[in-house]
């Protein structure tokens, strides 16, 4: 039997890259949707959200396998977005240095009639950064793109000390829980090939399920 097709919902190039570690083959099909909600719980809401661009894109793609995903960010209650201007990145970066906060991100895969979620939280503590690294990370443009404004792997300005839990869910797909998905719709795909994988607590919950 062919395998069907895999099609990543997203324009992500971090997903891209980390869709890739499971040694499938894949298009990229960028959903289009409004990311406005009222939804405070972020478990609910990073599900939610990829639950949408998977829905839009296997609208499109109705034989193949669509994985949509979403991050979110949580400090003290408070749902950290996308950065809409320098002064909400500051803002962010500014209330997240020194201190610890959640991340959390869902995925969904959809496969003909067949739904299926999951999510991996991560806590993650940031180290304390100087406001000029701030106002560099900035200017470079990278912010903007990102739930709370920053991205862990920046090689420069590299903001996180400690992160416990799924390292490639900050980053913005958590492969053990996606290969879970996956392998419950009797999709083929390898184990996650990065060296972090190889200690993510997620793996354990991936292996209990096989």
């Amino acid at each position: 039997m062919t395998a069907p097709p895999i099609v990543l919902a997203s324009a992500s190039p971090r997903r891209r890259e980390l869709l890739a570690a499971l040694g499938v083959a894949f298009t990229v099909d960028a959903a289009e949707i409004d990311e406005r909600s009222a939804e405070r719980d972020p478990v609910r809401l990073a599900e939610g959200l990829a639950l949408c661009k998977a829905r839009a894109v296997a609208a499109r793609h109705p034989q193949a396998v669509v994985v949509g995903s979403d991050t979110v960010v949580a400090l003290d209650g408070r749902l950290l977005g996308k950065p809409v201007d320098a002064a909400e990145a500051r803002a962010m970066l500014r209330a997240l240095r020194g201190r610890a906060h959640a991340v959390v991100t869902g995925v969904v895969v959809i496969y003909g009639a067949q739904e299926t979620a999951a999510h991996a939280r991560t806590a993650v503590t940031m180290r304390d950064y100087g406001d000029d690294e701030v106002e560099a990370f900035i200017a470079s443009g990278s912010p903007f793109d990102k739930a709370g404004g920053y991205a862990s792997q920046d090689p420069v300005f590299a903001p996180t000390a400690r992160l416990d839990g799924c390292a490639c869910a900050v980053v913005g797909l958590p492969l053990w829980t996606l290969l879970r998905l996956l392998r419950s719709l009797d999709v083929a795909a390898s184990p996650p090939s990065l060296a972090r994988c190889a200690t993510c607590p997620e793996r354990d919950a991936e292996a209990d399920a096989r």
